[in-house]
């Protein structure tokens, strides 16, 4: 495939939304190549920490959410405090 400078230009226009295949012909016609995957990030899972809080009753998960957001803030604070 021959690529133009107009279709260089339409690909590079606000709103373009070209199909792979035009996305990797005009790759092969730079002499690269389109490579796709699909890739999940991992996810780490504390399962100790799930159980733990599967066990609390709603109200003991609600408070613990609470003091783990007041810690978070206090330590942002702290953090805000070093850097200046």
């Amino acid at each position: 495939m021959h690529t133009s400078q107009s279709v260089v230009a339409r690909l590079e226009r606000e709103g373009a939304n070209p199909t792979v295949d035009t996305l990797a012909a005009a790759m092969r016609a730079t002499g690269h190549r389109l490579e796709l995957r699909v890739a999940r990030a991992p996810v780490p899972l504390d399962s100790d920490q799930l159980l733990e809080r599967l066990a609390m009753t709603p109200a003991e998960r609600l408070a613990a959410f609470a003091a783990s957001h007041r810690r978070q803030r206090r330590l942002s604070a702290r953090a805000r405090r070093v850097a200046r």
